[in-house]
């Protein structure tokens, strides 16, 4: 697959159809027209920088934060060097002026498509025929792999919470709608990554019963206690255990079940 087909291939996972979009998962690069186009490494963070703020940044924060070694001086001149190679490499994505940058309005983000689509998910507001896992989740799941900048980490946090309780949702949304297969593709995913988390570990227990299999509920439920046990040395919460062992009922105790009585005392 070439590069410009496999940047035509991720711009078709996303509900979304832009001219000019800035693509963080895996990148950062941009694709216009379909055609994708490499950022130079020096302008890379300026990039992402400026666009996960998605607001007007001044420049002498932008240089402070980017490239804090040195003097103001310098870092104010390897800001200029790095807005340069962006205009070389025909990138033309920040509304620049003397005080501060931002990112076009005209320009989609990829993580912003991907975190309203999960938004609408978890508040429920999804169409049914829109209730679908998409690739470019998986690595939603990790924004910017290898970066380890504070602003990063940050971000990449708040954006796999998000999506993890995202994922959880589909998977109860696709039970209810009677599409159990890709309810339990959908929870698998969110315990891949984050095997300690019940509440994804619930909802795969809760597609498995609904399919009907309730040993795989079991098998679930018992591959997570050891987990558990093993990490954090806790068992899973009753109400996770009554899903597959649930408590039996008894019955009700009346006059004519009681059984005999002893001599009423006087």
């Amino acid at each position: 697959m070439t590069t410009t087909q496999s940047s035509d291939l991720r711009m078709t996972t996303l509900p979304v159809t832009a001219r000019t979009m800035l693509n963080l998962f895996g990148g950062p690069y941009v694709c216009v027209d379909g055609c994708r186009r490499e950022v130079p490494e020096g302008s890379k963070r300026l990039l992402a920088f400026v666009a996960l703020r998605r607001r007007r940044v001044e420049r002498r924060h932008v240089a402070g934060v980017l490239w804090p070694g040195g003097s103001d001086e310098r870092a104010a001149g390897n800001l200029r060097s790095a807005l340069w190679r962006l205009r070389g490499a025909d990138i033309d994505l920040l509304e620049v002026d003397n005080c501060s940058l931002r990112l076009r309005e005209d320009v989609v983000l990829d993580i912003e498509v991907v975190s309203d689509w999960a938004a609408r998910l978890i508040k429920g507001t999804t169409p049914p025929d829109e209730l679908r896992l998409l690739p470019s989740w998986i690595e939603a799941l990790d924004l910017l792999p290898g970066w380890y900048d504070d602003w990063v980490l940050l971000e990449r946090e708040r954006l796999r919470q998000r999506m993890l309780h995202a994922l959880e949702a589909l998977s109860r949304q696709l039970v209810v709608a009677g599409r159990v297969a890709e309810a339990i593709e959908a929870a698998l995913t969110a315990v891949a990554v984050e095997p300690l988390r019940e509440s994804a570990q619930r909802a795969l227990v809760v597609a498995h019963l609904a399919e009907g299999n309730r040993v795989e509920g079991r098998r679930c439920l018992d591959s997570y206690r050891d987990l558990l046990l093993r990490d954090l040395g806790v068992e899973p919460a009753d109400d996770l255990v009554a899903l597959v062992h649930p408590r039996p009922v008894r019955p009700r105790t009346t006059a004519w079940s009681a059984g005999p009585r002893g001599p009423v005392p006087r």
